[in-house]
């Protein structure tokens, strides 16, 4: 196959990323804490997923609190006022409430007042490429300057305390990028997404087709549930097929790729992909030891935590599965203000 001729069309504008933030709960919940009362171990936990701590946000503070602080962060790496921003997205799958927006919450509490808010609230783990992508065709507006995306989660809040086979999984944090116009030839060049609609993980009560109850709250499916094993063979099976088509499509070959910020989903899922794609494991940054999936922010974690050794005109992949199932990977070439 020849990347060069599935190479997309690029964007009319070239949009990149010009700051990045990140916000961790300090609180601290180790494999030790959680399994009080769950029929599990720490070597089980270790063993499936890799992950021996996650952070929990605290009882006072909400997802649209962690999502304010990262994207304070990515405001001043970024050197913008939040009057600047002409929009923000927050991708999340544990919303403040039902109504108002999240998003509205987040740009208000920033002092975005020019600034359209979009909420992302069902794309799961994958919210985060999804917001992207989007903030990248709006800012294809030229009376568009500069869009912020928040991948953030409370996910703590979400599964069951009961059920071992999601609570020892998720963790809580906020990460934000602030998207906008660099030279051509660099920001994002390709972009690959899929779904296929399955139940295999899903909220299925709180809803319209079901609603709160008390049938819902005796039987705890308004917690997250999680079929392991489809969950294994779905990422394993779509994401790498997702980057090695970004990167067909960006004309990249994969050996050329420098970063590789994978979902952190599990560390043997991450091993998996890495092995299939033939790609150095020093390429794939991992903290899903450290911080669990964090869901809509698994990605700017990594991605955070990166930057600090990304050069200008290095590329990165940016790929991820979540519920649904929906998926997704992005390509830039970054551009190093000045260079």
């Amino acid at each position: 196959m020849n990347p060069k001729s599935l190479r997309q069309p690029s964007l009319t504008r070239p949009v990149g990323i010009v700051g990045v933030g990140l916000h961790i709960p300090p609180r601290v919940v180790t494999n030790a804490e959680l399994i009080e009362g769950l029929d599990t171990t720490d070597e089980w936990i270790r063993a499936r997923t890799g992950i021996a701590e996650r952070h929990f946000a605290d009882s006072d503070s909400a997802t649209s609190d962690l999502a304010v602080e990262a994207g304070r962060q990515a405001l001043a790496a970024a050197g913008i006022a939040a009057s600047d921003l002409d929009a923000v997205l927050v991708a999340t799958f544990s919303p403040d409430q039902p109504l108002p927006s999240t998003a509205l919450t987040v740009k208000q509490a920033l002092g975005a007042d020019h600034a359209l808010p979009f909420d992302i609230t069902q794309a799961a783990c994958a919210g985060g490429i999804y917001a992207l992508l989007m903030a990248a065709h709006l800012l294809q507006n030229p009376a568009f300057s500069h869009v912020m995306v928040v991948g953030a989660d409370c996910g703590s809040r979400m599964t069951d305390p009961q059920d071992r086979t999601t609570r020892v999984f998720f963790g809580d944090a906020a990460g934000a990028v602030v998207l906008g116009a660099v030279p051509e030839g660099f920001g994002l060049l390709a972009w690959d997404t899929g779904d296929d609609l399955s139940h295999a993980v899903g909220i299925p009560a709180g809803g319209s087709r079901r609603p709160f109850s008390e049938a819902v709250l005796h039987d705890r499916s308004h917690y997250l549930q999680m079929n392991g094993k489809g969950a294994w063979n779905a990422a394993t099976g779509r994401l790498p097929h997702s980057i090695r088509e970004v990167a067909a499509r960006a004309a990249v070959p994969l050996h050329e790729v420098d970063h590789f910020l994978l979902h952190q989903a599990n560390i043997n899922i991450l091993a998996d992909v890495t092995k299939q794609l033939d790609i150095p494991v020093e390429r794939v940054p991992v903290n899903v030891d450290r911080l669990g999936n964090t869901a809509s922010a698994s990605i700017f974690t990594v991605l955070h935590e990166r930057m600090a050794e990304v050069e200008h005109g290095d590329h990165l992949i940016l790929s991820a599965i979540g519920a649904g199932y929906i998926w997704g990977s992005l390509c830039f070439r970054h551009y190093a203000g000045g260079q």
